[in-house]
């Protein structure tokens, strides 16, 4: 099977693996069955130091791999085979424990032989900076072993010759990084060996944030996606965490208390995804707010990522609030459906805070209401009782249900209305633009609507519509899923506003399309996640505004600073996922635009994020052109001319589920399994597969010319140890096409 059948094979839950091309092992003794070791283990041990010694290019690769010796096989009958293609990894397990920001890492990663001779060679772990190489420690099949520490600076000239003789471009990664290097006993054909290390590093705080780094990159060499790969991350602190988040993954948080969090993650048949980045904020008295930011000085923009979180202060004292419930009880809630939104509402009436104050109306061919004023929290199990007693009969009032809804919203408090409905409207106002129509009218500036959605018989337009136009989030409960579930974990975020109405304002840095606009509010478990483009970098001041019962409060951040060049990586294809989402939602609520649909093309080719706009970005040849772009662009607006989208049934939910997860994604998007093989990132780069080349998708063939670079020359080192992004990018195969300094380089065969 080749290897773009096998990644689209499997479920992709992280980024692809790049092509490798098998290239026969020439320079190296071959192995024959009666052939001596002595020669090769030298070979091997030569090549191993070199590569040892050069470690990871930055922190792209943190974790270990296997290099094999060239397979047993019978003199001159020996298959082209690289250094990766040899063994598979079945597990990748990372445990780490911070405390007080002092980091143990601990790895544990099963290696099989899927090859039909022994797999002997040297485990490489390049060693993550910052670590405290004395804290080390490896254990093999349960047998501790000596791993040797190895210098990256004295043998690089060693590692290239190497590097051009295996053929194997992907050890240009470990560039630039020590190493520990120790022997693996042979694996029999099937067997497999389990390597355990563990190792110290101090975290470092920087603008509030305290970060945490550990790439998983290096299991591209495996032959197949790994089967299962997690990552936990347990932190204790003396002081309390007010907030953790990852830009790269997305982690579920359990919190043990104030100051103890467990973050983690994991996939199946997963490929490779890059760094596993975590941050976790420092405790302040007010809001707190760190941003991170990234510059493409090629491009003339930079990218920001702003974390804003409550601090002691503001958790402790949640804002007193409304709760409006509307709810379906039509015939088509009948069972299940129904029984599930009662639990929902006798979760969110009994977790009400004392001071809050509660509303509830059903609607199916007409309205009712529990009690006609907003009644105390201290109500709360009367009403559950009242809800107990519901029934489903009758149409579906949409239009009355919220009109009953918003007049029972007061000004002087922030007001939550949950909307929840399984069906169109066929009783009273059955028109969707005259029922947004009332809504508006209806709708006070203090109300937060979150529309659920049950099943696929709604009106996604018209609930994406409600929640987008009044600063809430609309959610599709799927059949087979569960509402009350659904909703419990919402409520879990949202139960709590500490600031609302919040507005945030950069002086010092011209900045624009910020997203989410208008922001939500902030809440006692949540922060609030800001990204945006700017134009030139510096010192900035940043300044966010909210409402605290009545009282506007304002929070100055004056030693903000915006990156000049470089920063982190991950920041543009995050604020690109958020773009894209935003477009996306307004493209289906406004009608097609060509203008949003050029923009969504570019974004996603440049960006590498297939969207159903792009889903041919990984076989149109000229898509990399803008000519082929604008082509795309506007085959796609008459395609959807002359066959309008629907507003519900299965197609039109899961088009509001992209859309809505692109826009509020907490990180980037990846791949999906039909393009894994052919997408490939590359810090802050995009590189896509055509006819067997990697190219950067800021290439443009139409306007650039490429200067050829013969793979494994010496002008191909040269660049490498001079430019470590263009390092990186040379690593994806034989054949590339990369962009440095305006320049398109191109590698090209010896």
């Amino acid at each position: 099977m080749s290897q773009r059948s096998r990644a689209s094979s499997t479920v992709m839950a992280t980024g692809p693996r790049p092509t490798r091309d098998p290239v026969e092992l020439t320079s190296l003794p071959r192995r024959s069955l009666s052939s001596p070791h002595v020669a090769i283990r030298q070979a091997l041990s030569l090549l191993l130091v070199v590569a040892a010694l050069l470690g990871s290019a930055g922190p792209a690769m943190g974790q270990g791999i296997i290099v094999t010796e060239p397979p047993l096989c019978e003199a001159g009958d020996c298959p082209p085979v690289s250094i990766g293609d040899q063994l598979t990894i079945r597990r990748h397990a990372v445990d780490v424990s911070i405390k007080d920001q002092v980091a143990t890492t601990s790895i544990s990663q099963t290696f099989v032989n899927p090859n039909a001779w022994d797999a002997e060679g040297i485990y490489l772990f390049p060693i993550p900076d910052g670590a405290s190489v004395g804290a080390f420690t490896m254990v093999v099949d349960g047998v501790p072993v000596e791993a040797e520490l190895l210098d990256a600076e004295t043998a690089r000239s060693i590692y290239e010759r190497i590097v051009a003789e295996r053929r194997d471009p992907a050890l240009l990664e470990y560039a630039g990084q020590a190493a520990l290097r120790a022997s693996i006993f042979p694996i029999p054909p099937g067997g497999e060996r389990e390597v355990r290390i563990s190792y110290d590093q101090i975290l470092t705080a920087e603008g509030g944030l305290v970060r945490y780094v550990y790439p998983l990159g290096m299991d591209g060499y495996s032959l197949e996606p790994v089967a299962q790969t997690s990552v936990r991350v347990s932190i204790v602190s003396a002081d309390a965490i007010p907030s953790v988040y990852s830009p790269t993954h997305p982690v579920a948080l359990d919190r043990k208390g104030p100051g103890s969090v467990v973050a983690g993650w994991e996939a199946t048949d997963a490929w490779p995804s890059g760094d596993f980045t975590l941050f976790y904020s420092q405790p302040t008295g007010g809001v707190g707010a760190s941003v991170l930011s990234y510059y493409d000085t090629v491009a003339d923009e930079g990218y920001f990522l702003l974390l804003a979180s409550p601090g002691i202060e503001q958790r402790s004292t949640a804002l007193a609030k409304d709760v409006v419930v509307v709810l379906d009880t039509s015939g088509s809630m009948e069972g299940e459906k129904l029984a599930q939104a009662k639990a929902a509402l006798t979760y969110v009436l009994g977790r009400l805070n004392p001071e809050d104050r509660f509303a509830v109306v059903d609607f199916s061919t007409g309205v009712r209401v529990f009690d006609p004023e907003l009644l105390p929290a201290s109500e709360a199990p009367t009403a559950i009782a009242w809800v107990d007693r519901l029934s489903s009969t009758g149409g579906t009032d949409i239009d009355g249900g919220l009109r009953t809804g918003l007049s029972m919203v007061r000004p002087d408090r922030p007001t939550t209305l949950l909307f929840l409905t399984d069906g169109l409207p066929t009783e009273g106002e059955t028109d969707v633009a005259r029922i947004l129509d009332n809504t508006r009218a209806a709708a006070p500036d203090n109300v937060r609507l979150f529309a659920f959605g049950v099943g696929v018989d709604v009106d996604t337009t018209l609930l994406d519509s409600l929640a987008t136009e009044n600063r809430g989030l609309s959610t599709y409960v799927r059949p087979g899923e569960s509402l009350d579930a659904t909703v419990e974990t919402f409520w879990a975020k949202v139960g709590s506003p500490v600031l609302v109405d919040l507005a945030l304002t950069i002086d010092g840095v011209a900045t624009s399309d910020m997203h989410p606009a208008p922001l939500p509010d902030l809440y006692a478990d949540g922060q609030l996640v800001v990204a945006g483009r700017y134009r030139r970098g510096g010192p900035a001041t940043l300044t966010l505004r909210g409402t605290v019962n009545g009282t506007v409060r304002e929070y100055v951040f004056n030693d903000v600073s915006l990156s000049t060049a470089g920063g982190d990586d991950f920041v543009p294809r995050l604020w690109a996922t958020r773009r894209i989402g935003y477009l996306l939602q307004q493209i289906r609520l406004g009608g097609e635009d060509p203008e949003l649909v050029q923009s969504v093309v570019d974004l996603s080719v440049r960006f590498g994020i297939v969207t159903p706009y792009t889903s041919y970005l990984i076989t149109e040849d000229d898509i990399l052109t803008q000519s082929g772009r604008n082509a795309a662009a506007a085959a796609e607006v008459q395609a959807d001319r002359d066959s309008p989208a629907q507003t519900s049934g299965q197609s039109a939910v899961d088009e509001a589920d992209a859309g809505g997860d692109l826009a509020r994604a907490e990180s980037a998007a990846a791949p999906s399994a039909d393009a894994a093989g052919a997408i490939r990132y590359v810090g802050a780069r995009t590189f896509v597969d055509q006819g067997g080349i990697w190219v950067e998708t800021t290439y443009d063939p139409d306007l650039m010319t490429t200067t050829p670079v013969t793979y494994g020359s010496e002008e191909y080192f040269r660049l490498a140890g001079e430019y470590p992004d263009l390092a990186s990018a040379f690593a994806l195969g034989s054949r590339v096409i990369a962009v440095q300094d305006g320049v398109a380089y191109e590698v090209v065969g010896a």
